[in-house]
C-alpha cells in the first residue's frame, strides 16, 4: 500500500470489480484506452493485475481518495508484452487510467509519482516506457509531468502511438 497526500494506492484486487467496471464503461475515459469495454473484458484485464502482482510482486494499483475510499482509477508499472520491440517491451510500461469524477484534480500524477517513487527504491534506478494515443493531450502531458519524453512513434492495434521513455 502507498499512502500520498489525498489518496491510497492498493495492489488490484477482484473486489474492485465494479468500480474497475463503471470506469471501463464510461465513453469519456476509454475513448483513446481501447474504447467501451465489456464487462468480460474488464473482468479478463482485473485478473491479469490481480496476476501480475503475483508474477512480479509489482503492477496496477487502485486508486482511492483517502477521506472516504471514493475510487479514482488505476495506475502503476507492468510487464505488458505489447510487441512493440525490445527498445520498449523489455521495461517497466507506465500505465494509468482515471474515472471521470477524478478528471482534472491532479490525482493521477500525484499517485503516478509515488508508484514510482516506490517502484525505483525496490528495484534501483531504472528506464520506464509508456504508450500514449498522441491526441490524448491530458495523457501526454501528465506523462510529461512525470518525466516521460516521446523517444518513437509506433502503430499498436491498428492506431498511431507514441513511445514515451523515462530515462534513470
Amino acid at each position: 500500500m502507498i499512502v500520498t497526500e489525498r489518496l491510497v494506492l492498493t495492489p488490484s484486487a477482484i473486489s474492485d470489480f465494479d468500480d474497475c467496471n463503471a470506469m471501463r464503461t464510461d465513453p469519456e475515459v476509454m475513448h483513446f484506452i481501447g474504447g467501451v469495454a465489456s464487462a468480460e473484458d474488464t473482468w479478463i484485464r482485473l485478473l491479469r493485475n490481480v496476476g501480475h502482482w503475483t508474477a512480479f510482486g509489482y503492477g496496477l494499483f487502485t486508486l482511492r481518495e483517502k477521506d472516504g475510499g471514493r475510487f479514482v482509477g488505476e495506475g502503476g508499472l507492468a510487464h505488458f508484452r505489447r510487441g512493440l520491440g525490445d527498445d520498449f517491451d523489455d521495461f517497466p510500461e507506465g500505465a494509468w487510467a482515471l474515472a471521470s469524477a477524478a478528471h482534472g484534480k491532479g490525482y493521477g500524477t500525484e499517485a503516478l509519482e509515488a508508484v514510482h517513487a516506490w517502484f525505483f527504491a525496490q528495484r534501483g534506478k531504472g528506464r520506464a516506457v509508456c504508450l500514449i494515443d498522441p491526441e490524448n493531450r491530458p495523457s501526454v502531458r501528465m506523462g510529461e509531468r512525470l518525466g516521460y519524453r516521446p523517444f518513437r512513434q509506433a502503430t499498436y492495434r491498428d492506431k498511431p502511438m507514441t513511445l514515451f521513455e523515462r530515462a534513470p
